[in-house]
């Protein structure tokens, strides 16, 4: 499954250099497939949303930090376990109950993500 950045966010930051597949955005900027991954061209996402990976696609959230579920991978297959829950100060970085994925599909992300 993926993460969620909760309201509780502080916009601290802390999370979003932490993420290997630069999932992670600061609230109302747009964000890019191909930021952080090795997807280029036009790609369908897990989701099933077609896009041109280079494209600023629109914010998720406006007001915090936010992640791509498309990008995010829990860290499966980088590090053991997700680094942006990891040094979040107030713990508002948690699984995200509308996007639960097994492990083998989180891998399988990671492979599309990183065209390994």
């Amino acid at each position: 499954m993926a993460i969620i950045i909760t309201d509780e966010c502080i916009n601290c930051g802390a999370c979003e250099p932490e993420c290997p597949n630069n999932a992670i955005y600061e609230g109302a900027v747009d964000w890019k497939a191909s930021e952080g991954t090795a997807l280029s061209g036009m790609v369908t996402l897990k989701s099933g949303l077609t896009i041109d990976a280079d494209d600023p696609q629109a914010p998720i959230n406006d007001d915090i930090y936010f992640i791509v579920p498309d990008k995010c991978t829990e860290c499966k297959g980088f590090h053991e376990e997700p680094q942006c829950a990891a040094v979040c100060p107030v713990d508002c970085c948690v699984p995200d109950d509308d996007n639960v994925e097994s492990e083998e599909s989180l891998l399988d992300k990671k492979a599309f993500l990183h065209n390994e």
